[in-house]
């Protein structure tokens, strides 16, 4: 049985309590509870319980699983749970509302926000000296060069080093630059970061520097500048989060300049760095990073990010994390599936394997084709990818959703979002027009904000869309 990941914000008391429930289960004889066992360890008592817990979650003892538990409290850090709008009656309430403001956060982060935090400077100015925090993002360098003792101290709201206060910060400040150096040569770790909420991904200085994100938040307005100075002074640029916020983590359009820098510096090589070696197994290692942004470029039809990736000697075969909505899948397939030829010829001159029977129906169906199989592989291709309609639809393939009602795919599966609200999103009129006629309901309703297919069309401003299904 394959590893498992923790949990988000994961406690000890939890994984104690698995362990004694894992005991109990055995000693009742459950089948799943002894297949466990089974796998990982020989299992009589409490301890033998906790051991085979921590192996299921990749660690290859108990107290190496508490030790991370440790690491990840040690760093976890919520900034998106603290609010704004508080009272401003003393300076250090003025200072924390600044911050909290003028940051990102990746929880309600908003331009207004950024533009707040300077009403707020302007208001009480004295905000830009209140610690070395507010210095760093008011930009104020003399200050700083007066409170180098306390550059790599934790504070402010979030309990964060300057340097990401600094990283993290979208106020339109000067000295950014000088400011940064200045804390860099003064011994600030150019690796500092954090866990948001506990997860295994950091979120470093150049995670901050980059940006964008599922909230599409923007780049530090130098970033190119920052990233090269970070780099320069020891950033490791296996940078988990930065890869995640600006490939699938991030809705199109994709520019390449994290990418192209990374690997002028070294990713997808050396040991992954101080995050990876404290995160161990929940972090991946430089080689999984590079394929699984070859997966990513080749699923999304990203030509040059393929090419740069290749150029690194990857494995075009490799399968990187597996992604939950398109992992399992190896690049070839992906490119191949969809259409996005170039990149599919790319892969297979690097030395992919051709398509099996499954993704050959996969791709004749995306070309408008039903393809006549038995119904026993029509069944396994809908087993293997069930959510494939969702994908087609997300990239306007109209021409696919009749082929794959054909091979027996529901129209209406949920996952997420169905294929009429990311066909009614993205403003792919006649995926909508066509889903409809197959009888997909426009009236289905998301479980994440009990959205139909028009709030997905109005929400994303698609006006043809939304006029077209208020009839």
């Amino acid at each position: 049985m394959p590893t498992r990941n923790l949990p988000n914000d994961p406690h000890l008391d939890h994984l104690r309590k698995q362990a004694k429930t894992l005991l109990k289960s055995v000693h009742a004889g459950d089948r799943e509870a002894l297949a466990l066992a089974a796998e990982f360890h020989p299992l009589q008592t409490l301890a033998d319980a906790q051991v085979v817990i921590a192996r299921s979650y990749g660690f290859p003892s108990w107290p190496r699983l508490v030790r991370h538990l440790e690491l990840v409290d040690r760093y976890s850090r919520s900034p998106h749970r603290q609010a704004v709008g508080g009272p401003l009656d003393t300076p250090e309430q003025r200072a924390d509302e600044f911050l909290r403001l003028a940051t990102l956060h990746y929880g309600e982060d908003d331009p207004a926000r950024q533009q707040s935090a300077a009403d707020l400077l302007h208001r009480f100015p004295e905000i830009a000296q209140s610690n070395i925090y507010t210095q760093v993002v008011a930009g104020d360098l003399d200050g700083i060069r007066a409170n180098l003792a306390q550059a790599s101290t934790e504070g402010g709201p979030y309990r964060w080093e300057p340097l990401l206060y600094l990283t993290y910060s979208r106020l339109d400040a000067p000295n950014q630059i000088e400011i940064a150096s200045l804390l860099l040569a003064n011994g600030v770790d150019p690796n500092a970061g954090y866990l948001w909420q506990g997860l295994p991904s950091p979120f470093t200085a150049i995670t901050g520097v980059f940006g964008r994100g599922e909230g599409d938040q923007p780049p530090h307005r130098q970033r190119v500048e920052l990233a090269r100075l970070l780099l320069d002074a020891g950033a490791d640029p296996n940078d988990s989060q930065t890869m995640y916020n600006c490939g699938p983590g991030c809705p199109p359009p994709y520019d390449d300049v994290h990418l192209e820098l990374l690997l002028e510096y070294g990713l997808g090589r050396g040991d992954g760095g101080p995050w990876h070696e404290r995160m161990t197994t929940a972090h991946p290692t430089p080689t999984q990073l590079l394929e699984d942004e070859l997966v990513f470029a080749s699923y999304a039809g990203l030509l040059h990010r393929v090419e740069l990736v290749l150029a690194q000697g990857v494995d075009p075969e490799g399968r990187g994390t597996e992604h939950p909505v398109y992992g399992g899948h190896r690049a070839y397939e992906l490119a191949a599936v969809q259409g996005h030829t170039e990149i599919a010829e790319l892969l297979r001159a690097h030395g992919a394997a051709p398509l099996d029977d499954v993704h050959e129906i996969f791709a004749a169906a995306f070309r408008g084709e039903t393809p006549a199989v038995s119904p026993e592989l029509a069944a396994r291709a809908v087993a293997r990818s069930p959510y494939l309609p969702i994908r087609a639809a997300e990239i306007g393939r109209t021409e696919a959703m009749e082929p794959l009602r054909n091979l027996g795919f529901d129209l209406n599966l949920m996952r997420g979002a169905a294929p009429i609200h990311r066909a009614a999103i993205n403003g792919h009129l006649d995926t909508v027009r066509k889903l409809l006629e197959l009888g997909a309901d426009p009236e289905l309703r998301d479980p994440s904000y009990g959205g139909n297919a028009l709030s997905w069309a109005e929400h994303n401003h698609q006006e043809a869309v939304a006029s077209f299904l208020r009839g």
